[in-house]
C-alpha cells in the first residue's frame, strides 16, 4: 500500500475511531451509573481479556488458571461468549463432545483441556448465574473485559508481545478496543512472549506458550514436535488471531513449513486441507477441534501450554485467591 493510499485510509478511518472512542466511553460511563449486574451473587468473577482484536493468548491463560485452581481443590467454571457460533443468544452448556459450530472453538477447547463446567452466552452475567447455581465457587471469563454488564472482582489483560498495540489507534483505524489508559485500572497485565516487547507495563507478568509434541487427530498417537523436522516440509495451518505466531513456533522447533493462514475462528471443511501432496498437516489446538470430524492420518494437533516463572505463577494465583472469601483461600 502506497503512502497516498495509507493517507486516504487514515483520513477515512480516523474520524470513525474517534466516534468509536466516544461510544465506548459513554457506554462504560452509563454502565458505571447503572451498576453491573450481580452476575453470580457471592461467586467472584475473574475476567481474562485483552485490549486488542485478534489473538493474544488469553485462552491458554484461562486453561492454565482453571487447571491450577482445580488442582488446588477449587470448584472453577468458565463463561464465554462463544465467538463464531450460529445462535449467540442461546445459553449453552459446553462439554468435550459439543460441536464447535454450536458453542465456538475456544469454549470446547477449554472444556476438553480442563474438565471444568463451561457455559457460553452473549449474556455472560446470565451464564455466571447458572454456574453459581451448580456450586461453582470461582468463575473465569474468557474475554469479556468490555462486557461491563458483568460484575467482576479482578481483571487480567493479556498482550501479544509480538504485535503489542499495533499502530496505537482504536477500531477501525487500529486494533484497540479501548485505549491503553485502561491498563491502569486492571489488576494484572500479562505479556505473551514478553522478550519480544521492548516497552512493557510496569510490574507486568511474562508468559510463554510452549509446544513440545503433536497429536494425530485420527489415531491419537503423540510424537515429539522435533521429530517432524527430519521428514521434510510440513503443511502448517492456522486460523487464529496471529497465524505467524504458530508458524514461527514450528520453525523454532526446526521444522520447514508451508504456511496456510486462515481467518480467526475459520469454520474448516475437509476441502480446506486437501493439498497436492500427502505431507503431514500441523495445526493449532483451536483449529483441531473443528477438524476432528473429518480427520485423517495427515492431520496433527500441536497443543501449547502456558508457562510462567515460579514467581509470576505465584503472583497470578495469589491475585485470584484474593477475590475468594477468606474461608476458601488456599
Amino acid at each position: 500500500m502506497g503512502w497516498l493510499s495509507r493517507l486516504l485510509q487514515w483520513l477515512v478511518l480516523a474520524p470513525l475511531s474517534g466516534l468509536y472512542a466516544l461510544v465506548t466511553m459513554t457506554r462504560r460511563a452509563l454502565q458505571r451509573v447503572a451498576g453491573s449486574e450481580a452476575a453470580a451473587g457471592e461467586v467472584p468473577v475473574v475476567v481474562v481479556g485483552n485490549l486488542t482484536v485478534g489473538g493474544t493468548g488469553k485462552t491458554p491463560l484461562v486453561i492454565w488458571l482453571a487447571q491450577a485452581l482445580k488442582a488446588r481443590g477449587m470448584r472453577v467454571g468458565v463463561v464465554s461468549r462463544g465467538y463464531g457460533r450460529a445462535d449467540h443468544a442461546r445459553l449453552l452448556d459446553v462439554t468435550p463432545e459439543t460441536s464447535p459450530a454450536d458453542c465456538g472453538d475456544e469454549p470446547v477447547l477449554i472444556a476438553r483441556a480442563t474438565g471444568v463446567p463451561v457455559i457460553v452466552s452473549s449474556n455472560r452475567a446470565a451464564a455466571c448465574v447458572v454456574l453459581a447455581a451448580r456450586g461453582v465457587k470461582l468463575i473465569l471469563s474468557d474475554d469479556g473485559l468490555q462486557h461491563y454488564r458483568m460484575a467482576r472482582r479482578a481483571e487480567i489483560v493479556v498482550i501479544d508481545g509480538l504485535r503489542g498495540f499495533g499502530n496505537g489507534w482504536l477500531l477501525p483505524a487500529g486494533p484497540l478496543r479501548e485505549t491503553t489508559a485502561r491498563l491502569r485500572s486492571v489488576d494484572a497485565v500479562v505479556y505473551n512472549d514478553a522478550e519480544t516487547q521492548p516497552t512493557r507495563a510496569p510490574g507486568a507478568i511474562s508468559m510463554r506458550l510452549r509446544a513440545t509434541h503433536a497429536r494425530n487427530l485420527l489415531t491419537g498417537e503423540q510424537r515429539p514436535l522435533a521429530s517432524f523436522a527430519t521428514a521434510g516440509p510440513v503443511h502448517a495451518v492456522a486460523g487464529i488471531g496471529n497465524p505467524q505466531r504458530f508458524f514461527i513456533a514450528l520453525r523454532a522447533a526446526g521444522l520447514a513449513v508451508s504456511e496456510h493462514a486462515f481467518g480467526d475462528h475459520h469454520p474448516y471443511v475437509a476441502e480446506d486441507l486437501r493439498f497436492a501432496d500427502s505431507k503431514a498437516v500441523l495445526m493449532t489446538a483451536k483449529d483441531a477441534v473443528k477438524c476432528q470430524s473429518f480427520a485423517d492420518e495427515r492431520l496433527w494437533e500441536v497443543p501449547v501450554d502456558a508457562e510462567f516463572s515460579a514467581a509470576d505463577s505465584e503472583r497470578l494465583l495469589t491475585l485470584v485467591s484474593k477475590v475468594l472469601p477468606p474461608a476458601q483461600r488456599h
